[in-house]
């Protein structure tokens, strides 16, 4: 699989690995200026970029950086970001200030991370009726939590 980027800003940073072992590609903040978070604050980040995957089965997923999350509680607003394969639009990363102090993002910070995904796209059908197992309808705390 190939991921082809573009700079929309050339003061952007295309994404990569920390380090051999890393998973996921470091995305960087592409701004202007600094950006502060106040505690329980959102703002959409700029990246300066966009991507295009080589197969249409590919979805480009955002996660937080775990160092953000358990240091400063910077994470991003939707859990997990979701680029489709078919979006060639600008980069905006939604962070989150979880913390308790202001946090400031000052351009080149890594700010999230990028893994690419093959993604399943299912052939979709209708029934009346679904299979019985053996947990059924039973909802939330159904197993118990020991």
């Amino acid at each position: 699989m190939k991921l082809t980027f573009k700079k929309l800003d050339e003061k952007a940073m295309i994404p990569h690995r920390a380090t051999s072992g890393s998973a996921g590609l470091d995305i960087f903040s592409c701004l202007d200026e600094p950006i502060t978070l106040k505690p329980g604050e959102i703002k959409a980040i700029p990246a300066g970029i966009t991507a295009e995957p080589d197969e249409d089965d590919i979805a480009l997923l955002i996660y937080p950086r775990s160092g953000l999350a358990t240091k400063f509680g910077i994470t991003l607003a939707n859990c997990v970001g979701v680029v489709d394969s078919d979006y060639r639009g600008a980069w905006f990363i939604p962070l989150i200030n979880h913390g308790s102090e202001p946090f400031t993002v000052e351009h080149g910070m890594r700010i999230a991370q990028l893994i690419p995904t093959r993604i399943i796209i299912p052939e979709i059908q209708i029934s009346e009726s679904l299979s019985d197992t053996e947990r059924g309808e039973n909802g939330f705390g159904s197993s118990g939590i020991k």
